[in-house]
């Protein structure tokens, strides 16, 4: 998603939760510090981070720009959303700058875009989406269209399906999958 971003030239407010600190050392390997964001970053992304628009906000950071509905901005993406993050959101707890931020978007009638991470869902997680479905986010679960590149899709196709319905539901120009020509077997079909 954040490729996808700077590739498409946006800018991008970066929150990163003290949850996704853990997954993303637990699944990478790699560390998100504060004090060396830039270069974690970096890092994590493979890429130079050199001309891209990108500034690191810390999650416990409440007075941070994006803890504001004055502070410009397009809409926000949450992703991976937890299922904590979506109730969060959802009962506008605030207990992070990550929450605070997208109940800030939904109060401002701005796009937010929460893909859920968990499978299967709860109940009470379902009612969660659905109030953020009522709030007026989009709720876009992380789940890629096999058709897009076939039953032989990579698994960086499917991410790049998912990313880009993200995109999509964002309002971002890209090229991450083909589109739907209305026509089976079109060529160029992978």
């Amino acid at each position: 998603m954040l490729r996808a971003l700077f590739d498409a030239g946006e800018s991008v407010d970066l929150v990163v939760s003290r949850a996704a600190r853990l997954t993303i050392l637990d699944e990478t390997g790699s560390p998100f510090r504060d004090a060396h964001w830039k270069d974690d970053l970096a890092r994590w992304l493979g890429r130079d981070l050199a001309g891209a628009d990108v500034v690191h906000w810390p999650a416990g950071d409440l007075a941070a720009g994006p803890s504001s509905g004055s502070y410009p901005a397009r809409g926000m993406v949450v992703v991976p959303a937890s299922t904590a993050a979506c109730a969060g959101i959802a009962i506008g707890l605030s207990k992070d700058l990550l929450q605070r931020a997208a109940e800030v978007n939904l109060k401002e009638r701005r796009r937010v875009v929460v893909v859920p991470r968990e499978t299967p869902v709860t109940r009470s997680h379902l009612a969660h989406l659905i109030d953020l479905h009522d709030a007026g986010a989009v709720v876009l679960p992380a789940s890629p269209g096999f058709y897009g590149a076939g039953a032989s899709a990579s698994a960086q196709q499917l991410i790049d399906f998912v990313a880009g319905k993200v995109l999509d539901a964002l309002g971002v120009p890209h090229a991450l999958f083909r589109r739907w020509s209305g026509e089976l077997n079109a060529p160029g079909k992978p």
